[in-house]
């Protein structure tokens, strides 16, 4: 690796807690394209959390960010973000994103050009309707399952297919976003922060915040199980896009986080608990997942085993109980264990070993998805 790559790789480890690992084991020259892509949209986000960054400047820079690429000289040095570094040093990004191939190159400043304008929008206006929910989550985490799997086609290791049909590689990417959002309400609250669409919570209570309220806790529950209903739609698409991936490196990469995102849900379902504090899913719980999903027939017997933990705590008087059963019946027959269970604990050696060093490499992967940090590039977070 030359002394820029070296740098960028570690610019990585310091500001992706759960990303790191998943990306280095990576195959070929898409390692380096994708370690570039997420500093590269590390960098934008940093800029939309700067809240020091007044609007007449924050908008004109995220839009016009993707142009900062070509600019060999340019970094900003005001920001007061703990990730400020990859915004101080982003020439050394830059350059290393100007030695890519130009497939990829063309891919990462489409995606960064298109993000930051969607970035720019939302720093104006609040998400009210489920519409807008879906193109909120479509800017920050679903441009980014469209940008990679159009990496992943144009490094050969996936078929072109992957890469062209964008509502699947958008579902990957709403799936992980909606998720974070679910999970991380109380945090969010706490530090002003509003992403739970009000055409849901409105039916629930006055403001937002109400919903941390003691007295509210019920309401809080039905708008809770509302949201992840919402969620559980993205799942069959979910589970179509990760049927189609040849490559092991990228199937481990994609399918852990939607298994972390299921276990997740799985968790904060009806749970009063997402109101109170954090919800974690357990180090070994995790471990677990991680080992577990490296081919399509486990991701499948894992997404049934989490729906069937949800069905069975559907309470008979949510009033979006008779949509969680729906949702979960079309993922239940996109899933049905017989065949896949089977088949789920006779792995081949190399899917041990793979699992295995996956599991060694990523503890610190597991911290954050079982803590509360937003793993904000979903591969991006954002």
């Amino acid at each position: 690796l030359g002394c820029g790559l070296r740098t960028c790789y570690r610019y990585l480890n310091q500001t992706s807690r759960s990303f790191a690992a998943v990306i280095q084991a990576l195959d070929g020259e898409l390692r380096h394209a994708v370690c570039i892509f997420y500093l590269v949209l590390r960098a934008l986000d940093t800029v939309e959390d700067d809240m020091s960054i007044p609007l007449d400047v924050k908008v004109p820079m995220l839009q016009e960010f993707h142009s900062y690429l070509y600019q060999p000289e340019w970094k900003y040095m005001e920001s007061k973000e703990k990730d400020r570094q990859v915004l101080e040093d982003f020439p050394t990004i830059s350059m290393e994103f100007r030695n890519l191939s130009k497939v990829y190159q063309d891919v990462i400043s489409d995606i960064c050009h298109k993000m930051g304008v969607g970035m720019a929008e939302f720093l104006e206006k609040k998400v009210d309707s489920q519409h807008e929910w879906d193109k909120y989550c479509h800017y920050v985490a679903g441009l980014v399952g469209i940008g990679l799997s159009r990496l992943f086609s144009a490094s050969e290791l996936e078929d072109p297919i992957v890469g062209q049909d964008t509502e699947l590689a958008n579902s990957m990417g709403l799936f992980l976003q909606k998720t974070n959002i679910i999970r991380d309400y109380l945090e969010d609250q706490m530090e002003g922060r509003e992403f739970w669409p009000r055409e849901v919570w409105s039916r629930y209570a006055q403001k937002l915040s109400d919903l941390a309220k003691p007295e509210n806790i019920e309401m809080a529950v039905q708008c809770l199980n509302e949201l992840i209903t919402n969620a559980l739609h993205h799942v069959p698409d979910v589970l179509t896009y990760l049927s189609r991936l040849k490559n092991q490196s990228v199937f481990n990469f994609c399918a852990i986080p939607q298994v972390m995102a299921i276990a997740t849900l799985a968790a904060c379902y009806n749970n009063k608990q997402v109101f109170r504090g954090v919800v974690k899913i357990r180090k070994g719980q995790a471990v677990t997942l991680m080992m577990d999903a490296t081919n399509i027939q486990a991701v499948k017997a894992i997404m049934y085993q989490y729906v069937e933990e949800i069905y069975q705590k559907i309470p008979s008087t949510d009033p979006s109980s008779n949509k969680t059963q729906q949702v979960i019946a079309s993922i239940r027959a996109m899933s049905l264990p017989g065949s896949s269970m089977a088949s789920r604990h006779h792995y081949s050696p190399i899917y041990l070993s793979c699992a295995m060093l996956l599991a060694a490499l990523s503890w610190q992967y597991l911290s954050t998805l079982s803590k509360a940090t937003e793993e904000d590039v979903q591969a991006g977070e954002n």
